[in-house]
């Protein structure tokens, strides 16, 4: 695979040295406050045979805790046990975050090392009003970098004019009972937000 790298550059012209030296190892103040501000994040995962997995992650601002300059701390909230981040982090020890902010294009990427843990002072860190997680995801960031709006820029994801309505896609009950084939009775968009309530 590696023997069609240089034919794939080829295609592109060289990364600027801006784009080069944007790539710290450590959590700055910028980084920092761009964490604390964040409600979202996406985790992507790869097992031992690098079958890739991302999952998103979502919680008050700042639900991700910072212990020190290269370690972060994800409480595992409740989902829908399938467990595929943790097996996956717990197989191959290695983790890519995505982090959002509402209204800003501009993303924070880490990349680095994570285990699955049940420390109790890490998650004390972790715990709310609302719960304390079984397990937190500890991450050593290895590759920290911001990375450009363009992307964001392109979809006009925060753009009122942009949102689209639930109403154009059957309910999630109805997509996954079409998907699954069971015989089970759909439930409705107001059923399912109801059942949510209680783990959000």
């Amino acid at each position: 695979m590696n023997d069609r790298i240089p034919e794939l550059r080829a295609l592109y012209a060289a990364p600027t040295e801006r784009a080069q030296r944007k790539e710290i190892r450590r959590l700055d103040r910028h980084c920092r406050r761009f964490i604390a501000l964040s409600p979202f994040v996406v985790l992507a995962s790869a097992d031992d045979t690098n079958r890739c997995d991302a999952s998103p992650r979502g919680g008050d601002p700042g639900f991700v805790k910072i212990v020190d300059d290269t370690t972060l701390l994800i409480p595992d909230a409740p989902g829908n046990n399938r467990l595929d981040s943790l097996q996956n982090i717990q197989a191959s020890g290695r983790i890519g975050l995505l982090f959002l902010i509402p209204g800003i294009d501009e993303t924070l990427r880490i990349n680095g090392r994570a285990c699955v843990s049940t420390d109790a002072e890490r998650i004390a860190l972790c715990t709310t009003e609302r719960r304390a997680p079984k397990v937190v995801i500890e991450v050593r960031a290895e590759e920290v970098f911001l990375h450009c709006a363009k992307a964001l820029m392109r979809s006009k994801l925060w753009s009122e004019a942009n949102r689209v309505a639930r109403s154009a896609l059957p309910t999630m009950g109805q997509m996954i009972a079409d998907q699954s084939g069971l015989e089970i009775q759909p439930e409705t968009q107001e059923q399912m937000v109801a059942r949510y309530q209680k783990d959000l």
